[in-house]
This record gives C-alpha cells, sequence and structure tokens, in this order.
C-alpha cells in the first residue's frame, strides 16, 4: 500500500542515502535515468538536489517541463536500476525497454516508477547558473509518498520489512549496490 508522506518528514526520505531514479516528462516523451548524487537540501518547504548531466535526454525533459520525481529504487529493481544509468532515453522509451512500470504522480506530469518504495515529486526551482556549472538541480517537494511496508510515520522501518527486496540501494559504483542494512538507534543526551 502506498501512503501520503508528510512534507514535513520528506527529507527523510532521502536522509539515508540511497540512489534515486530521475522520472520526467514533456509532451509525449518520458524519460528515467539512475542518479547516485540526490540529497535533501531543506524542510520548509521541503527541498531538494539532483545531478542532471547535460548530455541526458532527462535533462532536456526536466528543463522543459520544470519537474522530475526522485524515484527511491529497492533491491527488487536493482538490475533496472544499472540498466537505466547505461541506456539512453533517445533511443526509445527507456521505461518499456527496461520492462519498469509507471504510477500515476499526485502533482506532477512525470510518472512514479512502480517497484519503488518511495516518490519525492518536484518542481524546478531554478537556479541557471547551477544548473550550467554544475549540472546541479534544485527541486521543491509538492508531493510525497511511500510504500507502507518500509515507511510510515515519517520513518524507514526496514527492521519490519520482511522482504529483503523491500530494501533501498547504495550504489558505489562498478556496478556494485549496498541494500541498507539493520537498523541501530542510539540513546542521546
Amino acid at each position: 500500500m502506498i501512503i501520503p508522506v508528510d512534507l514535513a518528514k520528506a527529507y527523510r526520505m532521502l536522509n539515508h542515502g540511497p540512489v534515486t531514479l530521475v522520472s520526467s516528462a514533456h509532451g509525449d516523451q518520458r524519460n528515467v535515468m539512475a542518479a547516485a548524487w540526490a540529497m535533501p537540501l531543506d524542510f520548509s518547504p521541503p527541498k531538494v538536489a539532483v545531478v542532471i548531466d547535460k548530455q541526458t535526454f532527462t535533462r532536456g525533459l526536466v528543463e522543459a517541463s520544470g519537474e522530475f520525481v526522485l524515484n527511491i529504487p529497492a533491491r527488487g529493481i536493482a538490475a533496472q536500476v544499472i540498466a537505466a544509468g547505461g541506456h539512453s532515453g533517445r533511443d526509445g522509451d527507456k521505461f518499456d525497454a527496461l520492462g519498469l512500470a509507471t504510477l500515476p504522480s499526485a502533482v506532477v506530469a512525470a510518472p512514479r516508477v512502480a517497484g519503488c518504495v518511495g516518490w519525492l515529486e518536484c518542481r524546478v526551482i531554478r537556479e541557471p547558473h547551477n544548473e550550467q556549472a554544475y549540472d546541479l538541480f534544485l527541486g521543491e517537494v509538492v508531493a510525497a509518498s511511500a510504500d507502507a511496508r518500509v515507511f510510515r510515520d515519517g520513518h524507514w522501518l526496514f527492521d519490519e520489512a520482511t522482504d529483503p527486496n523491500l530494501r533501498t540501494l547504495h550504489y558505489v559504483a562498478g556496478g556494485q549496490f549496498y541494500a541498507t542494512g539493520d537498523s541501530l538507534q542510539v540513546a542521546s543526551d
């Protein structure tokens, strides 16, 4: 079951550093790309940053539409995540080519990627210098949702998930990922 996430807690979906899939759409075109460099920036309104290279098909769609979705994939679609980073959407619909199903987004036109455990729908906050010089895009999170089996009440609950395929991925290069592990809570003073 997919549940809405309070926007005040949306940053927590990226705090643990997972790889993301950036989905985009403009007109009758859509695309998805892997992005390991994404992070939360602010709480209210919630904001994120993601690197989208100038050479990517996604970049043109994001610039034209002014929006994107940061999808947080799980171990169950790791093969598609690595393939999304190695194929261009200019060669055809990457969703179809990779067997990635989509879900409609709540606010933006870009689709959400099925098989993920979290989704942050974003509108671009234009920063032309950062976009051109560093390929860095800022987005305001306008809707957030998560798979209730692993994210509820503003927290990841991987220990409760019985399916290891629901753990998020952390990319370390060369086609290698780590899946999120067990939690450890330390009392603070």
